[in-house]
């Protein structure tokens, strides 16, 4: 009996007494709903923050696609013409000499068909050069492509191209006309090009060249296949005319905004000084400013007049010869 009860009395506090881990684990079960609760709350109160932020944001930012539907014709040009215009006022330059050319004015819009008008040695080709950035003015100033000359020379020589101008771009005799414009193509695309561009495939490269030849010999009217060895030609074996048209390409290779030819009629005959003409008004028709020096200018041209003491007209003519 005593050992009975005794065994009773042992085994009742195992059944009545709380299991220390099943404790511990109510313990970690309340606080992890605890923390869960704390952290739920959290996240509701931090996604109605967010919601309100977002909507704050979405109020203060509604504004922006009404102004995105204003039609922007009314602020921006649709178009901008490619050409450089070339506006001077009181232009000169005075040498160790006396004057080469002084009080030249004049307002050419771009694409215009410029030129410059008067005889051999009255400062002609030194007023090209200046409105074209490689001569500096001594007095007065110009404006070519909203850029102030003297003091922009070279940016303003980075969009203008000079065609056929006497002991600054002759063409080498001794080269061959595809020698030519191989050796322009590849200074155009390690000079003038982009430093990314040199990352393109080389196939890409060298067609996007022939692509850029076709278009300048296409615009300077060069057929190849009319010379006497068609690309392999010398530039000696050229007449006066082909050769006009070759540095006219090859200037045009660049897609300059303002091209520049000097001696434009020297030794042409009538029909060739008419189809030479034919060939400037096309390029400015196609929207490049073309500056020309000439003994005679067409009736149509915005022209400069210079004399023999070097002295240009105090103002450009425009429509008269």
């Amino acid at each position: 009996m005593d050992s009975q009860d005794q065994a009773e009395g042992e085994a009742g506090p195992e059944e009545g007494a709380e299991d220390p881990a099943g404790t511990e684990d109510r313990e970690n079960s309340e606080e992890r709903e605890g923390v869960e609760e704390r952290d739920g709350a959290k996240d509701l109160e931090g996604a109605e923050e967010r919601d309100g932020g977002e909507e704050g944001d979405s109020e203060r930012t509604q504004p922006e696609p009404q102004r995105q539907h204003q039609p922007k014709s009314q602020h921006q040009p649709q178009h901008q013409p490619h050409g450089a215009a070339v506006v001077a006022e009181g232009f000169g330059l005075k040498g160790p000499r006396g004057w080469t050319f002084r009080g030249v004015s004049v307002d050419a819009p771009p694409g215009a068909l410029l030129t410059i008008q008067g005889p051999s040695g009255s400062g002609r080709t030194c007023l090209l050069l200046a409105l074209t950035g490689r001569m500096r003015a001594t007095e007065g100033h110009a404006e070519v492509g909203g850029l102030r000359l003297p003091r922009k020379m070279a940016a303003v020589r980075r969009f203008s191209a000079l065609g056929p101008v006497p002991g600054v771009s002759d063409l080498d005799p001794a080269f061959t006309v595809a020698e030519h414009l191989r050796e322009r193509a590849l200074l155009q695309r390690r000079f003038d090009g982009s430093p990314l561009g040199l990352l393109r495939p080389r196939a890409e490269r060298a067609a996007a060249s022939r692509l850029r030849v076709e278009a300048a010999l296409a615009a300077a009217g060069l057929d190849l296949d009319a010379l006497p060895k068609g690309g392999r030609t010398s530039v000696r074996d050229l007449e006066r005319l082909e050769a006009l048209r070759l540095s006219v390409a090859l200037a045009l290779m660049g897609e300059p905004r303002l091209l520049a030819v000097d001696d434009m009629d020297l030794k042409l005959s009538d029909a060739d000084r008419a189809e030479a003409w034919a060939l400037l008004r096309s390029v400015a028709g196609g929207g490049t400013t073309v500056l020309a020096v000439c003994s005679e200018a067409p009736a149509d041209a915005i022209t400069i007049r210079t004399d023999e003491e070097g002295a240009a007209d105090a103002l450009a003519e425009a429509g008269r010869a």
